[in-house]
């Protein structure tokens, strides 16, 4: 915890600009990050994000404040306005991890870049996940039982004259009375250690994504009597190959208990992620312990937290695409001829700006427009 003479320190004028002037900076790096995206200009993205937190509605924005934004339609509108709430969760989150690192004693300043560095929610946590409060789990036993220094031996890879039983001699205790017991909990803990390393998780996940396998089938006795899902009851495809559609109906399938649903990643994929951080040294007594340890991690941790990841990705694709294809249906739904063979005058009352008038013909096409600056009423 931060001495009481230091954090008095961190309350002055001084200090207080600093914190204001690095929350400047940032807000001016998000806009600019976001008028990138839309091709625009960050004074364009500040305006727009200024009047959004005022609480004006993105309709209203687009209608009627055109001058301040720079004429930014509503997409580009919405796409500020999602733009902008991620990346201030993100920054909330970021300062959330930073804060309980640093409680922890353990943020040294390569990990401080990294965390700055996270691009998404994503890399973040998967920065976090070593340091992140766990429940009660098979490695914090383990560590209760004293093993931490002979899972570090396992990752070291010591070479020695010593066997591995007879390293693991000097572990054994009360609560891990054998050879054996002192050696799985070490594992259990090497297990944890290479679950929770961030390279290792990323590459896996990236590499699911472009070999994993999505398999489905049906529930044993699972009530399905129009065959809505009968597609999916046999059903197997590599992720990249997904149509969206697929992955919503599956979805829908393992919500309403008719379909169990599984990803796959090949077994050379898990190990070349593994190995990458963690390769067992032939020359230590020790290699077939951390082998040993990387599969235990890969199955039982590694491999359902990816593919959890990988799902997630996936719908949240299938949704936007779902989305989109509503939008453009409505679009052209509200877009066409409001009345069959008629020709028909709109108009659109503005005091500031004056009452504007077009004429459609019959088959919606604008034959005329006009801006009518004053009214004479009767």
């Amino acid at each position: 915890m931060t001495p009481l003479s230091d954090r008095v320190a961190l309350d002055t004028p001084k200090m207080r600009r600093m914190i204001d002037a690095q929350s400047e900076n940032t807000i001016m790096q998000h806009e600019r990050h976001i008028a990138a995206e839309l091709g625009v200009r960050p004074e364009q993205v500040a305006a727009a994000v200024s009047l959004l937190d005022d609480g004006n509605t993105i309709p209203f924005i687009a209608r009627y404040r055109k001058e301040a934004t720079g004429t930014l339609d509503e997409e580009q509108l919405r796409h500020v306005a999602e733009q902008i709430e991620r990346l201030r969760a993100l920054d909330e989150r970021r300062a959330a991890v930073l804060a309980s690192v640093e409680e922890q004693g353990k943020l040294t300043a390569e990990l401080r870049a990294q965390i700055d560095a996270a691009a998404n929610m994503t890399a973040l946590e998967d920065l976090y996940a070593p340091y992140r409060p766990k429940r009660r789990t098979r490695a914090s036993i383990a560590r209760e039982k004293g093993l931490g220094p002979l899972a570090d031996l396992i990752l070291a890879q010591s070479r020695t004259r010593q066997t591995a039983a007879q390293l693991a001699e000097a572990y054994v205790s009360e609560a891990a009375p054998t050879v054996e017991d002192a050696l799985a909990g070490a594992r259990d803990i090497v297990a944890e250690t290479i679950s929770d390393h961030a390279a290792v998780r990323g590459r896996l996940r990236q590499r699911a994504m472009q070999v994993g396998v999505l398999r489905a089938g049906r529930i044993e006795g699972a009530a399905d009597e129009r065959g809505v899902y009968a597609l999916y009851y046999e059903f197997e495809m590599p992720l990249p190959r997904l149509r969206p559609h697929q992955v919503l109906a599956i979805n829908r399938g393992e919500e309403e208990k008719v379909l169990r649903v599984g990803v796959e990643v090949p077994e050379a994929e898990w190990l070349l992620a593994a190995r990458a951080a963690f390769r067992p040294d032939r020359l230590s007594p020790l290699a077939e312990q951390l082998q040993l340890a990387m599969d235990d991690a890969a199955k039982r941790l590694l491999l359902p937290a990816v593919a959890r990841d990988a799902r997630r990705a996936l719908t949240e694709t299938a949704e936007r695409h779902a989305i989109e294809v509503f939008a453009r249906n409505l679009r052209a739904l509200l877009t066409q001829p409001p009345l069959a063979g008629q020709t028909v005058l709109g108009l659109d009352p503005g005091f500031r700006t004056g009452c504007k008038a077009a004429v459609v013909d019959a088959t919606g096409k604008v034959l005329d427009t006009t801006t009518i600056l004053s009214l004479i009423h009767i």
